[in-house]
């Protein structure tokens, strides 16, 4: 009852003028940045911290939550339609949503995944609204060694998630765990591969990995080919709305996503990037025909947008109730926090308990300005595709090298994405996906990190990744799951 009361106190403040104002500024400008590529959540954000010095608590947090959250969404948008992730985490999204524009059906995936990226989020706002205190005690049970062990994890994930020979994508997970490598050592200060160049002693930023993999090899690849695709000059509701069939594939995709997604947002070193790429291969592993996987299949597209915005909104829980941001984008709202005299931690709800509701209320309200927004600009969405290939994509590539150039001010990462671009494309020459090396990029140095930090704590001690409960059960999963994969590939295969 306690609960109840405190949510309606927070729908209370969160439905106030002011605030709602501001929760619908944040999801619109959130919505836009993602759809930008190379721009995202965490830029925005940037841009309207300073703003938020002069507005009340609720209503700061309620903004930049807005931004956080709608950015997460708007970056499926143009992975679904031009195979160019807005944010790393919608990068999953394109291998199943470009293939479904390309087939046509634009208008459907771009509405499921406003239906997916509502009902995920609502997962996620039920649970951080009743289990955050438990969600953030679970996530103080996890040590570098289980961290370890669930990147082994996802990194093994990682190499089944698209079609083609399994070594080509264990190669390309590789080499994305290579480029992880570049820049500073955490733990010693030693320079790696930077070559002297003090623009990479911080290393290669992800948005330029997938940039690059992704969007300038897409361009190059369609140029390279003339694969240009029709599109209809208007869409109307019937041609948005999905199939009976799609429907029933997309309910359980959507729920195992979203349980996914809240799982692994609430714990501070995994997010919606991890979620999303995790619920993708957790979909593929389940259903009765993987083949299909890479075809333009509806439930790789619902999963991942699922955990995604459920990742979205259990990412406030270590943030708020530990004071430990997952990523560069809590911070910056931990530090809004902080700029407005209210310091996170367990006491947080306690002493703060107005303020934390009413954000909790603002999900649940920016949600639905999210999904009552993107609808009615699906056709809006679509008639980007009707600019000529001509104009389209030079516009693409200058919004791509603002977007790369934004991050550190450096020309060098222009260089780096056109670089990373043209391998991108001489991956597809041979049929491998970046998918996996985006991946191991991403979980390349948490993996090294989280292990060189459990054999610090237990003095070089290997067992300690098969003592500690929570690493020795990810592990055992992992061995069954390549115990698993081992039998399929031996399988005769009927033609």
């Amino acid at each position: 009852m306690d609960i109840l009361a405190n949510l309606i106190g927070g729908f209370a403040s969160a439905l106030s003028p002011e605030n709602l104002l501001y929760c619908f500024i944040g999801v619109t400008v959130g919505t836009f940045v993602g759809v930008l590529p190379g721009i995202g959540s965490m830029i925005g954000i940037s841009i309207l911290l300073p703003m938020t010095f002069y507005l009340s608590p609720e209503a700061a947090l309620v903004m930049l939550a807005g931004i956080y959250y709608g950015g997460e969404y708007g970056g499926s948008i143009s992975s679904i339609l031009i195979n160019l992730p807005g944010s790393a985490s919608s990068a999953v999204t394109s291998i199943e949503g470009y293939q479904m524009t390309r087939q046509g059906r634009a208008p459907v995936a771009l509405f499921i995944t406003a239906m997916a990226s509502f009902l995920g989020g609502t997962i996620g706002i039920v649970l951080l609204t009743a289990f955050a205190p438990i969600l953030a005690d679970l996530s103080l049970r996890f040590g570098p060694a289980d961290y370890f062990s669930i990147m082994v994890l996802g990194l093994l994930a990682s190499t089944t998630m698209t079609q083609g020979a399994v070594l080509k994508s264990c190669a390309s997970v590789i080499l994305g765990v290579m480029f992880g490598t570049i820049g500073t050592d955490i733990n010693t200060g030693v320079q790696r591969f930077t070559f002297g160049t003090m623009e990479l002693f911080d290393g290669i930023s992800i948005i330029i990995i997938a940039m690059g993999v992704f969007g300038i090899a897409e361009i190059l690849a369609t140029v390279m080919g003339n694969d240009h695709m029709s599109v209809k000059a208007n869409v109307r509701l019937r041609d948005m709305l999905p199939t009976r069939d799609d429907r029933r594939r997309s309910a359980m995709p959507i729920l195992r996503g979203g349980l996914l997604g809240s799982l692994l947002g609430a714990l501070p070193a995994t997010g919606p990037t991890i979620a999303s790429f995790l619920a993708y291969t957790l979909e593929k592993r389940v259903s009765r025909h993987p083949e299909a996987f890479g075809t333009g299949i509806i439930e790789g597209v619902t999963a991942p947008e699922a955990a995604n915005s459920a990742a979205a909104q259990t990412a406030f829980v270590p943030t708020l109730t530990l004071g430990i941001p997952g990523s560069a984008t809590m911070a910056l709202i931990l530090g809004a926090l902080l700029i407005h005299g209210i310091p996170a931690g367990p006491r947080l709800i306690t002493d703060h308990g107005d303020t934390f509701w009413a954000l909790v209320a603002s999900f649940w309200i920016g949600n639905v300005l999210l999904l009552v927004l993107n609808i009615p600009l699906v056709g809006i969405w679509i008639r980007f595709l009707s600019i000529p290939y001509r104009l389209l994509y030079p516009g693409i590539i200058c919004l791509i090298c603002v977007g790369v150039y934004s991050v550190k001010l450096t020309s060098l990462d222009i260089m780096i994405v056109l670089g990373i671009g043209l391998l991108g494309y001489g991956m597809r020459l041979v049929n491998m996906s970046g998918a996996p090396l985006l991946m191991g990029f991403i979980l390349g140095p948490m993996l090294e990190e989280n292990m060189r930090r459990a054999l610090l704590m237990s003095r070089g001690d290997l067992t300690t990744f098969f003592t500690e409960p929570i690493s020795a059960t990810v592990l055992g999963a992992t061995a069954l799951l390549m115990l698993w994969s081992g039998l399929r590939a031996l399988q005769p295969r009927h033609v």
